[in-house]
């Protein structure tokens, strides 16, 4: 696949953004919010990502280090992206992949991570 160009949005349609991702590195973690969640992720640099509209309908949510910015429609609940900072200081965002159109995510073969333990 490689890095191509996606439509999201949350439920409700409140929320929408486009990014530029890679389905053939997503992600799912066992974290406890990634797992209750049943979150498939994909990672981008922050400038592959664009919020359409809703931004001010989006909550925020931080927990454990509190680094990462979950951020929620405060509509429908759906959680489709979450700002954040990769080890060396880059901007990146990790998209639901849950919330793309046209995308199936448990056809794709996502890679686990163990969140729960880090």
């Amino acid at each position: 696949m490689g890095i191509a160009h996606y439509r999201g949005s949350c439920q409700c349609g409140a929320v929408s953004f486009e990014a530029d991702v890679d389905l053939d590195q997503t992600i799912v973690c066992n974290c406890s919010r990634c797992q209750r969640l049943g979150s498939v992720l994909a990672f981008a640099p922050r400038d592959a990502f664009t919020l359409k509209s809703g931004e001010g309908n989006l909550s925020e949510y931080r927990f454990n280090t509190r680094t990462l910015r979950h951020l929620f429609c405060k509509t429908c609940g759906i959680q489709g992206f979450s700002f954040g900072e990769k080890p060396d200081g880059t901007s990146m965002v990790a998209v639901n992949v849950n919330c793309l159109e046209g995308v199936n995510p448990r056809a794709l073969s996502s890679h686990a991570h163990d969140g729960a333990s880090a």
